[in-house]
């Protein structure tokens, strides 16, 4: 078809402006757009704005640094305290390790980062503490950030800033995501892992190296093949002994340990749920399968399901975006009353049993005599760390709990036998001056029981630490650290705190 003669006019004009300066129309193809598009999102740190990571990063760290109370034994015990074993020949290893119900990877971690401090002669006890905790941070930033480029990838660039938002300020990811506990680590290799799968439809192979290297470095540490993770399944879920350490009904994650850990999150979680696309229907089904299973256990924690927390805070996320007049009553809504209970929990509740390690690294022998000095601790088992946060080879001991392995009928543990009597199994247990400890850590609310055992051992209350729990029952609100004190002895120090 031939072209008019209008249209070749038309043409030439276009082509000519009153200044006699030829213009042409640019045009970008959609390609171009796209690759300019991709090669934007790639910016930057992990594929974000650097001011984004930066932001997150910094956030996570004063995190860490405003989390400085206790959670639960195993963010110590099953984490820096076998680091520490293994870097430096010293340190308590619980009776999960004797059982080989436990796993060497995830302590190997902080074992690297012990012996390169050792090795730079900058393994003091405070760093021993710290730098496995600025890790997890880091690590969880990672997560964060993560988190938000998958939503802006399945959903769109305002969801993902919502769901940024709810998964910051949330109370119990502030409480938790900067601890040594395999849970935190568990929840951020989980939102790490959706920016890749199962979403994206993509798959890895991955886990299977995973699973070898596992069995490898278990290997060199048990001295023999060990399958930790059948041993794992065998006590908690086959033969159910971990009720041992305490029972819940089957609905407890429905009607406490989920509300709790999402907090004020919960109704916006509830209202996203039904605003949410088709396609991220497989996360609510992955939260609530999670749920069931764990529900079926007799042992609950609120930790367990700490890794659907993130998949919960995406549909929180829907809820806000579609929130228009009331969004910013919701927001000062969820940010006043995250930050209320992560401060709280973050800086008083349970902070006592910390706060006491400090008093004891004052305690650690500083001379030739290693055994000047020694520890016992009168609380429930694994109240405290450990010699991962003294950092010296001081004689401590305290109140031990291990499960019942034969089948007895009636069984008591150490911790147990004593709360039924303290005054008693004191006496009988320390019968001669010669095995007193010099020093002595308990509860306020023993002072009264036990004090016949103080007065004849001539132990002198030299601190108070204040440790706030409810309720109180036999734990009360102090923590009580006694030196024995002969004529003519010097105290090693230690003020009321």
């Amino acid at each position: 078809m031939e072209p008019e003669a209008g249209d070749h006019g038309l043409a030439f004009r276009s082509l000519h402006s009153g200044s006699g300066e030829m213009k042409l129309r640019k045009r970008k193809s959609t390609l171009y757009v796209n690759t300019q598009e991709k090669r934007s999102q790639r910016g930057g740190l992990l594929g974000e704005s650097i001011y984004l990571v930066l932001f997150t990063v910094a956030l996570r760290i004063l995190n860490c640094f405003l989390v400085q109370t206790s959670f639960v034994p195993d963010e110590y015990w099953q984490s820096l305290e076998v680091a520490h074993h293994m870097v430096f020949s010293y340190g308590y290893l619980t009776w999960e390790w004797t059982e080989r119900l436990r796993g060497y990877t995830y302590p190997l971690i902080f074992a690297s980062i012990y012996k390169i401090l050792h090795l730079l002669g900058k393994d003091s006890v405070q760093l021993l503490i710290w730098i496995p905790r600025l890790g997890q941070a880091l690590l969880s930033a990672v997560a964060d950030v993560r988190l938000y480029s998958l939503m802006k990838h399945v959903g769109n660039q305002e969801v993902a800033r919502w769901v940024f938002f709810c998964q910051m300020c949330s109370w119990f990811t502030w409480y938790c995501c900067t601890r040594t506990l395999t849970n935190t680590t568990e929840t951020a290799f989980t939102a790490i892992a959706l920016f890749y799968y199962p979403l994206e439809g993509s798959r890895s192979v991955n886990r299977l190296i995973t699973f070898s290297l596992s069995l490898i470095i278990d290997r060199i540490f048990f001295g023999q093949w060990t399958l930790v993770q059948f041993n794992f399944l065998k006590f908690n879920v086959l033969q159910n002994l971990g009720t041992f350490y305490g029972s819940h009904p089957w609905h407890w994650y429905f009607s406490q340990g989920f509300p709790v850990v999402l907090g004020s999150h919960l109704p916006f979680f509830v209202h996203g749920c039904f605003l949410a696309p088709r396609r991220l229907h497989i996360l609510l089904l992955t939260v609530l399968w999670t749920l069931l299973v764990y529900s079926m256990l007799g042992h609950k924690e609120f930790r367990f399901i700490y890794p659907v927390l993130p998949f919960c805070m995406v549909f929180c996320g829907y809820s806000l975006a579609h929130l228009k007049a009331w969004r910013k009553a919701a927001l000062s809504f969820l940010l006043l009353s995250n930050m209320l209970l992560a401060l709280y929990t973050g800086l008083v509740h349970q902070r006592g049993t910390l706060d006491v390690m400090s008093h004891i690294q004052q305690i650690c022998p500083r001379g030739p005599d290693p055994a000047s000095a020694s520890v016992f601790i009168m609380m429930p088992c694994h109240s405290t760390p450990y010699y991962s946060h003294v950092h010296c080879p001081l004689s401590m001991r305290f109140l031990q709990c291990p499960p019942d392995l034969t089948g007895k009928s009636q069984y008591l543990d150490e911790a147990d036998m004593f709360y039924l009597n303290p005054l008693s199994w004191l006496q009988q247990e320390f019968r001669s001056n010669a095995s007193l400890p010099t020093h002595l850590v308990t509860f306020s609310v023993l002072e009264k029981e036990i004090r016949a055992f103080l007065t004849s051992g001539s132990y002198e209350r030299t601190a108070i630490v204040f440790h706030t729990h409810w309720p109180e029952g036999r734990t009360g609100s102090h923590i009580h650290v006694y030196e024995r004190r002969l004529p003519g002895s010097v105290a090693t120090g230690g003020s009321e705190l």
